[in-house]
């Protein structure tokens, strides 16, 4: 964790979480043609025009929150969508996933945190649409906001394995997130064990 509370580490976190997130919404922008999947309140109308990284490094830039918080919101965000299997993360719904789950993250986390209208400001949203995203997520993880030492440090490893992945061109691991974008690995906490089932 000592890595992420550097300065110079936090935009190459945000840089490769959103690669992630990126390859995630397009693989199911793409399968979601195919497959029947649950629409929800995190839904928009249309893609939003800014990107998922420009996204994260406005959040990054206004929100003030530790650096800790965007692995713990990737934990929240596994955890969403692992409780709604039915939910594709895609392009029409990946961001107002992110501003909720970063918007609790650093609630739970963090000593001082913006409120809910602060936190629309920068999601570009409105205040009450902040508010009904943060229940229905709360909701969605069935309140479960403890994260374990050793799953944060799980979520961290497989963010630096994304990062060794972008850096190494032609790796195995690569070819093999390239072909399947879809599944990430998360830490099932009951069996200590790694399952391949998540969509994020």
């Amino acid at each position: 964790m000592a890595d992420l509370e550097t300065s110079s580490v936090m935009p190459r976190v945000i840089t490769f979480l959103s690669s992630l997130l990126q390859r995630v919404a397009d693989s199911n922008d793409f399968s979601s043609q195919f497959i029947p999947h649950k629409v929800s309140v995190f839904h928009g109308l249309a893609r939003p025009s800014i990107s998922i990284q420009d996204y994260l490094e406005r959040i990054y830039q206004y929100a003030n929150c530790s650096p800790s918080c965007y692995v713990v919101a990737y934990v929240y965000l596994d955890r969403f969508v692992q409780k709604q299997p039915s939910l594709l993360v895609n392009s029409l719904n990946v961001h107002r996933l992110i501003i909720t789950s970063v918007l609790i993250s650093a609630k739970f986390m963090d000593d001082i945190s913006y409120n809910n209208a602060y936190y629309a400001k920068i999601g570009g949203i409105s205040t009450a649409e902040m508010n009904v995203l943060e229940v229905d997520f709360l909701f969605g993880l069935g309140f479960q906001l403890n994260v374990t030492p050793t799953t944060f440090h799980t979520y961290n490893f497989y963010l630096h394995k994304e990062m060794m992945m972008q850096t190494t061109p032609l790796s195995e691991p690569s070819m093999h997130m390239a072909r399947s974008p879809k599944f990430h690995y998360y830490l099932n906490e009951d069996e200590s064990t790694h399952q391949k089932q998540l969509t994020v």
